[in-house]
């Protein structure tokens, strides 16, 4: 029997979306890493995408991690005083 014409097209689609879903589960754990490690990196995105270190915060103390949202706090009071 032979192969019908939407065959090749729909495998193509699948890896494509494969890529895509590896490309962004890459990125997320990579902006995750970044808020992670820096302090300052956090005061970034704390002026320019406010929501996404929201999630941060709360994904950390979801997980049990406490207190990196007061420090950020802290430390941004300092610096403007």
């Amino acid at each position: 029997m032979p192969p019908k014409p939407l065959e090749p097209l729909a495998k193509k689609l699948m890896k494509g979306l494969i890529a895509l879903e590896l490309l962004g589960v890459f990125g997320a754990y990579g902006l995750f890493h970044k808020m992670n490690s820096s302090q300052d990196f956090r005061n970034t995105m704390n002026r320019r995408f406010p929501s996404v270190l929201e999630v941060y915060y709360r994904s950390n103390e979801w997980a049990g991690v406490h207190g990196i949202r007061e420090k950020d706090h802290d430390a941004r009071s300092l610096k403007q005083e």
